[in-house]
Formats: C-alpha cells, sequence, structure tokens
C-alpha cells in the first residue's frame, strides 16, 4: 500500500467534510457516499474547509476544494465503483449506525476495514457484529467542528484524533491522519479510549435539552452540579467494573475530569464548568441541537444508555443516567411536552428521588 490512500467516507456531514477535505488537500483519494440531494450541491459547490486557527496551516483564508478534486456518489454500490479501498471512514451519529449497516451488509466483501469515529461505545461492536472484527478499527475524535452549510465547516477547537492500536492499518492511518494535520495519537487500549471520550459526551448534555437550559446554566445550580457529578460517577463505577482505565485523548485531559468527581463540589466546579462548556463555545449541547431541531431522534440512548445497560450487566446501580435516557427519549418521541421540565430543575430532580425510593 502507498503513501497515497484510497479512502471511501461515509457521510460529508461535519466530520465527514473535516476528514474528507483535509484528507484530499494531504493529497489522498476520496470517494464520498451522500444523499442525492446533498451530492447535487457539493457537486456545484465544492468544499469549504475553514482551517485558520490551525496555525500550522499559516494561512487566513478557508481552502475551497473543486468538486473535480473529490468524488461524491449517490449510493454505496456506485461509490464501490472507484475501489478498491485501503479504509473507510464512519463517524455518523449512532441512531443511524443500524440502517446503515443494513445498507452496507450486501456489499461486505468490497468493503475494507472501517475507522469508526462515531461517538458512543456500542457502534464499532456493532460493526464487528456484522462485518468480523478485523475490519473495524476503534477510532475517537475530539476536535470541535462546526458546520455552516453543506460541505461547508469551519474548525472551532483543534484537539485531535486517537486510533486504536492492534490493527495492521493503524499505524499506517496515525502517519496518514497527522499528515494532513489531525494531531492523531496511537492508543494501546480501544475500549478505556472509547469509554473515555463518552465520558466528556456526557457532561451537562442531557440535564441541557430537558431543562432548555444552557450548560452553564446547569452548572451554576448546586443542585444540578451534584446531578452531574454522580452522573460522571456511575460512567467511572461502570469503567471501573469493566476494568477500563480512564485514558488523556489528544487535548483533553480526562484523567482530570475523572479525579474532579471525587474533590468537593466546591473545589470542582470551576474545573468541570470549563470542560463542559470549552469545545461548545456559545453554542448549546448536541442533545439539546437535536431535540430542538425536531427530527425525532436522540444519542440519548447510545451514549447514557450505554452505561445504564452495561450498570446493570454487572450490577452497577446508575439512577441518574437512567433517569437522563428516559425523560430525554420521552421528550425525543413527544410522549411528553417540551415545556414538561423547561426551566423547571426542581421538577427533574425531584423526579430522581422518586426513581431512587
Amino acid at each position: 500500500m502507498s503513501d497515497k490512500l484510497n479512502i471511501l467516507v461515509f457521510g460529508a456531514g461535519a466530520i465527514g467534510t473535516y476528514f474528507g477535505g483535509s484528507l484530499v488537500l494531504a493529497g489522498h483519494n476520496i470517494i464520498f457516499v451522500e444523499q442525492p440531494k446533498m451530492v447535487e450541491q457539493l457537486h456545484e459547490h465544492g468544499l469549504r474547509l475553514d482551517l485558520t486557527i490551525d496555525e500550522r496551516r499559516k494561512t487566513k483564508d478557508a481552502f475551497v476544494i473543486e468538486p473535480r478534486s473529490f468524488v461524491i456518489e449517490p449510493s454505496l454500490e456506485s461509490a464501490l465503483r472507484f475501489g478498491p479501498f485501503d479504509v473507510a471512514l464512519f463517524a455518523l451519529k449512532s441512531f443511524d449506525t443500524e440502517s446503515a449497516l443494513e445498507g452496507m451488509k450486501p456489499f461486505a466483501d468490497k468493503l475494507p476495514p472501517i475507522l469508526c469515529l462515531s461517538n458512543g461505545v456500542e457502534n464499532e461492536q456493532a460493526i464487528a457484529r456484522v462485518f468480523g472484527p478485523d475490519k473495524v478499527i476503534y477510532g475517537t475524535v475530539t476536535t470541535a467542528i462546526g458546520r455552516r452549510g453543506i460541505g461547508d465547516i469551519v474548525l472551532e477547537k483543534l484537539r485531535g484524533v486517537g486510533i486504536a492500536a492492534g490493527h495492521p492499518l493503524s499505524e499506517k492511518l496515525v502517519t496518514a491522519m497527522n499528515g494532513a494535520f489531525f494531531k492523531c495519537r496511537l492508543y494501546p487500549e480501544p475500549h478505556g479510549m472509547k469509554w473515555s471520550k463518552m465520558l466528556t459526551n456526557l457532561i451537562a448534555n442531557p440535564t441541557s435539552a430537558i431543562l432548555n437550559m444552557t450548560a452553564a446554566q446547569v452548572f451554576a445550580n448546586k443542585k444540578l452540579y451534584k446531578l452531574e457529578i454522580d452522573m460522571l460517577s456511575e460512567c467511572l463505577a461502570v469503567m471501573k467494573a469493566q476494568n477500563l482505565e480512564v485514558v488523556d485523548l489528544p487535548g483533553t485531559p480526562v484523567k482530570a475530569l475523572a479525579f474532579a468527581t471525587q474533590l468537593p463540589l466546591w473545589l470542582s466546579k470551576p474545573f468541570l464548568s470549563r470542560a463542559a462548556g470549552s469545545g461548545r463555545g456559545a453554542k448549546m449541547p448536541s442533545f439539546h441541537i437535536d431535540l430542538y431541531s425536531g427530527r425525532g431522534q436522540s444519542e440519548v440512548q447510545y451514549l447514557h444508555g450505554a452505561v445504564v445497560r452495561e450498570g446493570k450487566a454487572r450490577g452497577i446501580p446508575t439512577p441518574v443516567n437512567e433517569l437522563l435516557t428516559h425523560t430525554l427519549l420521552a421528550l425525543t418521541n413527544k410522549e411528553i411536552p417540551l415545556e414538561e421540565y423547561a426551566n423547571q430543575p426542581e421538577k427533574l430532580l425531584k423526579a430522581l428521588v422518586g426513581l431512587k425510593v
């Protein structure tokens, strides 16, 4: 395999555009698979990557990548005509994983190993069940990417990428990623890496959506802050039961985050408040964005819900994660109205007390 990779990218959303576009700039062959309506726009306008905060690139202008510099196809079948591929990048929302894998099944023999960059801790296992463990590579993304429009992204916070060791392609991918300015690191243990990333995704995410409050507002409330600590502590207990170590991720001190849960609340609050807001800027957390977009889907069942499922399997109580998961899913499914808990912290806290009784 040469240094120039032939890469299949599932989706041209924020992460797909950032990775695919950056790899095009680094000289690799990129073939996107996207919905037909987006294919037309990308064929017309190409990609625009605002990577100006990365001082290594030494530019004050966004990169505009012409459509002729990459391939964008409306189906996996048509995209596979440009194979064989060295690797595929998979960074879909977790609630899209199952349907995506169903669509990929008929082409299993033509698919390369898949680097999974999705949030959550169950996507890689799902990929392995369908295509075999040799076809999946565990990955994480801690860099924050904003999406201004179709094929138009902005690098908001450059942290990096983690790739698990152990696969024949792992080291080759780290080299390629670093050649594309991703700040990539190799990790010896995949599950600790993925659970550590998920730990950072949990902070003030469902509470913000349920209560229609910013992360800062959540942390300003002493009782809600205690709720956040209890939620993180449950996740850490479940990790401990699996003998998984918390690891620092690129640009993300996860060990310090975990340690902060053991400190007195007044001492840990400043650190966790910064951790909750630093990667989001003025944006609301992702669960809030998904809920108020009206799309009718939420990743909460794949993040906090994963904590609950693993906790039950190992006899670890997870009442806070269970409450947050069930409540946000009920709001998402319109079983209760959005205003049910909006700006009513005491009502949510009362529901937790009732669940523990």
